[in-house]
């Protein structure tokens, strides 16, 4: 109804009373029926003209007050003649101002608790009583892979004891302590602390989940006891020859100077041998360490692949063979980390010069990859690319494909330690890989040769 409208009808209802105190005055036979029809006519033109002001000011705050609820900037004031609507709308305004300064207050302040939950480095989820997942930071989106939101707990997080922890809490209990494992992308250790929240939130969070990743200090116990158990199996040997070597120099070569030429040769190389395999020991200790964080930096594939062919190139060329690249035109980016990368494909590479027969090539080929990486999110096939290393030496038994990644694990074990090879080479690839959230393949035929295939995400 517009305002013209409104303020005549509201003046006819005004002055309806009077009208029908007329018509029955009329009908007592008091007032003539032509002095009673005009004095109903000046009767609601005088409440007309009254009523203006208060009728047209109220219509006036109305659509003021639609205007700040549709998100327009308030009227700064409204024109009226009267002292009451002027009053209401004075009072509609300090209202108003009150109120978007609570408003900008609760945004503030929700926007400064969002950042905090952001920011925090530990995964948090918060549980409705139905166990539903009303909100879950960026950490916990990270860890577990997909958008969490309005998802039921069960679907994120399938270990028994989590969800049995978080029907209890929720059932009741204050809080409950859960420390679990997860398997994919990567093993790692996690400790999952659930609480009530009391009163509910806003949101209808009854129950709140913090995840704080044990891993780091669960694999920093397990590798000390792996390197030492590791380090005191395979140093046995080559310091035993040096205990040995070293006495007999002290006692029967003792003025044999061609003995002691021959064995301080032998002392240096298993000397060389040992400090191989510390550095390896130290380096899949430091990968292990890390590989639950995977590498974000944007690096060139090409360029380290390059580089690491420059560096091998004289040793290959010492065994009449050579490294050949077949690389895609510019730059081709994998997210990775550039030293570790180069560990890998030296790692190949210089296991291909080895035990490839000499005279043929090593080829070296990318391919975009067809694998579905370990670390994708669900109902997602992220661009990967591959490279293929190749030798053509005798091949490997298939049997053994398995177990190449193993450990101190070795196809000749005498060959390997006679080329120089401390058995971890293969390890150090899979666990750099797994780092990177990437794949390794394998393949061989006898007579044939063999590839080393890593696949490796992109950007």
């Amino acid at each position: 109804m517009t305002p013209i409208a409104r303020w005549l009808l509201g003046a006819l209802v005004f002055a309806a009373p009077g009208v029908v105190a007329l018509a029955a005055f009329a009908a007592a036979g008091d007032i003539g029926g032509r002095w009673t029809l005009f004095a109903a006519l000046a009767l609601y033109l005088a409440v007309l003209l009254l009523a203006r002001p208060l009728i047209l000011g109220v219509a006036a705050v109305q659509a003021a007050v639609d205007r700040m609820a549709a998100g327009e900037a308030a009227t700064s004031d409204v024109e009226t003649l009267s002292p009451t609507v002027r009053e209401l709308w004075l009072a509609v305004g300090r209202w108003a101002r009150a109120s978007r300064q609570k408003l900008a207050a609760r945004e503030a302040e929700l926007a400064s608790t969002q950042a905090v939950l952001t920011a925090l480095p530990d995964p948090l989820i918060l549980l409705d009583e139905r166990r539903r997942i009303v909100r879950a930071n960026l950490a916990a989106n990270e860890l577990l892979g997909m958008r969490l939101v309005d998802r039921d707990l069960a679907v994120a997080l399938r270990h028994p004891a989590v969800l049995a922890a978080a029907d209890a809490v929720l059932r009741g209990e204050e809080a409950r302590i859960v420390e679990f494992d997860i398997t994919t992308p990567v093993e790692r250790h996690l400790s999952a602390r659930l609480a009530a929240l009391r009163p509910h939130t806003a949101e209808e969070a009854a129950a709140v989940l913090t995840l704080h990743d044990l891993t780091a200090a669960k694999r920093s116990e397990r590798l000390r006891a792996d390197f030492v158990a590791n380090a005191s199996h395979e140093l046995r040997t080559p310091l035993a020859s040096l205990i040995g070597f070293i006495e007999t120099l002290r006692g029967p070569a003792h003025d044999d100077g061609t003995a002691r030429d021959h064995f301080l040769a032998i002392m240096a190389e298993q000397s060389q041998r040992m400090k191989r395999l510390v550095d390896d020991l130290l380096s899949l200790s430091r990968i292990e360490m890390n590989e639950h964080r995977p590498p974000t930096e944007r690096i060139d594939l090409g360029g380290v692949l390059r580089t690491v062919a420059d560096l091998l190139g004289q040793r290959a060329e010492a065994r009449d063979m050579r490294i050949v690249l077949d690389l895609p035109r510019g730059a081709c980016e994998v997210l990775g980390d550039a030293d570790e990368l180069a560990q890998v494909f030296q790692n190949l590479l210089d296991n291909a010069i080895k035990y490839s027969r000499p005279g043929t090539p090593i080829e070296v080929t990318t391919r975009p990859s067809p694998r579905f990486l370990m670390g994708a999110r669900p109902g997602e096939r992220p661009a990967a690319i591959a490279v293929m290393v190749r030798d053509h030496g005798d091949g490997i038994p298939r049997e053994h494909l398995p177990r190449l990644t193993e450990r101190f694990y070795r196809v000749d074990a005498a060959r390997s330690r006679e080329l120089g090879g401390t058995g971890l080479g293969l390890a150090i690839v899979k666990h750099i890989v797994n780092h990177h959230r990437g794949a390794l393949d394998i393949d061989s035929e006898l007579g044939e040769g063999s590839i080393f295939t890593v696949h490796l995400p992109m950007p």
